[in-house]
């Protein structure tokens, strides 16, 4: 048996962790199960707050391999993470589990307006290094299954569940109506 990754990606502060939230309340409606596996508080249970580039690789990798170990079970995945660069979610996409991308789309001055855990301040301060977005670069996905604008997308939170509910060639009718 074989369960689905979605992989949410954005810059920090573009409505990640918002819109896995609400994918989840809406696969739960339409009688599906998922596991949000939220890069933030993932990093915070393994102690992870080190953000340098080979930092970033092996957190990403473990949270890939999680993911796709979690899915192999059966289950329906949302990985809410940054993961700015393409290697990262590609890790968790090359498994034997269905994999869809969602691109959390916001400009960095939508994120530094909502961001509420004051990492653009920081990082314009100086006290961050290594903000996506501002001093290290974020690939944006090249072909998302999903574009979201924003956690609070209503289009694309149906456009997810409409593939994440979807078996097999019909699951790629939607891909192609949605990219």
């Amino acid at each position: 048996m074989t369960g689905t990754i979605v992989w949410f990606t954005g810059l920090p502060a573009s409505g990640k962790s918002t819109l896995a939230g609400r994918t989840r309340s809406q696969l739960s409606s339409l009688g599906r199960a998922a596991i949000v596996l939220d890069g933030d508080e993932l990093r915070e249970v393994l102690g992870r707050d080190a953000y340098g580039q080979a930092d970033r690789d092996a957190f990403y990798g473990v949270l890939a391999d999680l993911a796709v170990l979690i899915a192999r079970q059966g289950a329906t995945v949302l990985v809410p993470a940054t993961a700015p660069r393409r290697v990262h979610r590609d890790r968790a996409r090359s498994s034997s589990c269905r994999f869809f991308e969602v691109w959390v789309r916001a400009s960095v001055s939508d994120c530094e307006a909502r961001d509420v855990k004051g990492l653009y301040a920081r990082a314009r301060h100086g006290d961050i290094k290594a903000l996506p977005g501002i001093g290290v670069d974020f690939e944006a996905p090249v072909h998302p299954d999903v574009v979201a604008e924003g956690g609070m997308d209503d289009a694309a939170i149906s456009a997810i569940a409409r593939l994440v509910v979807a078996d097999g060639p019909r699951a790629q009718a939607i891909h192609s109506q949605t990219s």
